[in-house]
Formats: structure tokens, C-alpha cells, sequence
């Protein structure tokens, strides 16, 4: 059981665990996750961790969506963001890198999920390492995570 798993677990709310055999070659990792388990990507999200002023935040977005980072400066209120070094985000969430979940992080980090989110009854986010989504409500996601909802994708 990864810490994101825990974390839903212990929180009580509906989730589905979903697990496939990643292929490290992949190009891209959602897009992977969402061919592997027969979904549309539009409910696929990745989790990348940017550094906006002084802070760290995490951005979930669509896998097949770009993090604009003019958005996510402006969500968190900083004047300018810029996405965090791998090293970094490892040391801070405690996962590696395509496997970073937004739940059950070593520190918690302000997170914005993309509004498009809002869209669907359910979405998958990484649930702690390549290979293996949660699948979860937006709304739960949002308050596990203490996150908010905004237009941070492009």
C-alpha cells in the first residue's frame, strides 16, 4: 500500500485502485496510463510540483494538456512559476518522478487541480509509483489535498 493509497483509505472515501504494467519506454506516462487501462485520457491527470515565488505547489492537469505556468503563478498569487528540479520534488513528495501522486506526500504543498477536472464524476491521478492509478471523485481529491480548483492547463 503506497502513502497515497493510505491516505484515501484512511480518509474514507470511494476509490478504485487500478494497476498496470508500465513500460519505462513510454513517451509519456499518462498517455500510457489512460491507453493501459482502456480511458479516456480527458480524465487522466498528472501530478508535477512547480516552484511559484518562494513556495512549492502542486499542479494536477490533464495528461495530454501542458502546465501553463503564467496560469499557476497567478492561482497562487506569486508573480511568475517554473517547474521544480527532479531532486527536489523527490526529497519533498517522497516519490519518484512518474510515479508523484498528490496524496499522501511527505510534505503537504499547496495543490491546484485543473478545472477541468469539475467536468468528470471521477478522475485518475497516480497513486505512488509507475504503473498503479487511483481513481477518485475531483471533490475528494480537492479535499484530501486541501487543493483548489483552477484553469492552470494549455
Amino acid at each position: 500500500m503506497t502513502p497515497a493509497i493510505y491516505r484515501a483509505k484512511k480518509a474514507k472515501i470511494p476509490y478504485t485502485v487500478h494497476e498496470y504494467r508500465h513500460d519505462p519506454s513510454a513517451a509519456s506516462y499518462g498517455r500510457e496510463a489512460a491507453d493501459k487501462m482502456g480511458v479516456d485520457p480527458d480524465r487522466v491527470f498528472k501530478t508535477l510540483v512547480a516552484s511559484a515565488g518562494d513556495a512549492l505547489v502542486v499542479a494536477v492537469v490533464p495528461v495530454m494538456q501542458k502546465l501553463d505556468m503564467k496560469l499557476l503563478a497567478r492561482a497562487v498569487g506569486a508573480k511568475k512559476a517554473a517547474m521544480a528540479e527532479v531532486a527536489v520534488v523527490e526529497r519533498v513528495t517522497g516519490y519518484v518522478v512518474g510515479g508523484v501522486s498528490p496524496l499522501g506526500q511527505k510534505k503537504r504543498l499547496a495543490t491546484v487541480i485543473d478545472a477541468s477536472a469539475e467536468a468528470h464524476r471521477t478522475i485518475f491521478v497516480s497513486a505512488g509509483r509507475r504503473g498503479l492509478e487511483i481513481e477518485l471523485s475531483p471533490k475528494d481529491l480537492a479535499s484530501l489535498t486541501g487543493g483548489k480548483f483552477a484553469e492552470v492547463a494549455g
